[in-house]
């Protein structure tokens, strides 16, 4: 079974201080601009950070069609603040467990564990190191926000790695991935890939809003049986 794990609100509570601040000076830096006074105001949970940048650009007046033109520059800029920003030491940010389960099911056998998150792929790692909590996830593997701007996009990337990797180059099958992620923006992936999803209330979504996961936790402590369950 493959694993799809998000980051922020799932694996990490607290933790993207830095990460936000990474992209704003990224969209300054590309475009110029000055440090928008309402980017606080745009919605990020659940977003890849192309869109969320896209619509802080959008506020200071630079149109959609500009960030196309040099969207590569932006993820480049944004990796690179998010190396020199990031905290030497995430792990007092791990979500509950979320270090336990990863022991747990990255020495499974029947287990593959990847990532779909917003990140950009390279602050994702940074982050997932800071927080030492990356070694059950392989480089090369998963989908992130600098692969596209629509999160729904970034589960059949994961699963087109995954295959690549573990099943002889064949995408890894949708009915055998579970996206574990905190908003319903993880369920609504997961759900337009045709994969299974667990949700958990660890992030700003309560359980009523996250209904439409085929199992809600708590926090990740009962991930394993509801893997189970699943399966």
């Amino acid at each position: 079974m493959l694993l799809l794990f998000d980051i922020d609100g799932t694996l990490l509570l607290n933790g993207a201080d830095a990460h936000a601040a990474a992209v704003v000076a990224a969209l300054c830096e590309v475009w110029e601009v000055e440090s928008p006074q309402r980017a606080h105001g745009v919605e990020a949970a659940g977003r890849t950070d192309q869109a969320i940048a896209r619509d802080i650009l959008e506020l200071a007046g630079v149109p959609p069609e500009q960030f196309e033109a040099r969207r590569d520059d932006f993820i480049v800029a944004a990796a690179s603040h998010y190396e020199r920003l990031v905290p030497d030491d995430l792990s007092d940010r791990l979500a509950p467990y979320a270090g336990e389960v990863l022991a747990q099911v990255s020495g499974q056998e029947r287990y593959r564990c990847s990532l779909v998150t917003g990140n950009i792929q390279q602050v994702a790692r940074l982050k997932l190191g800071a927080a030492g909590i990356l070694y059950p996830f392989a480089e090369g593997q998963g989908g992130f926000g600098s692969d596209s701007d629509d999160r729904n996009e970034l589960p059949p990337i994961a699963r087109m790695r995954a295959g690549q990797r573990w099943n002889g180059g064949d995408a890894w099958p949708a009915e055998r991935t579970v996206v574990i992620g905190d908003t319903p923006r993880d369920i609504a992936c997961a759900r337009a890939d045709g994969a299974l999803v667990v949700a958990v209330e660890t992030g700003p979504f309560s359980a009523d809003q996250l209904s439409e996961a085929d199992v809600v936790l708590k926090d990740l402590r009962e991930l394993e049986a509801a893997l189970g369950s699943l399966s």
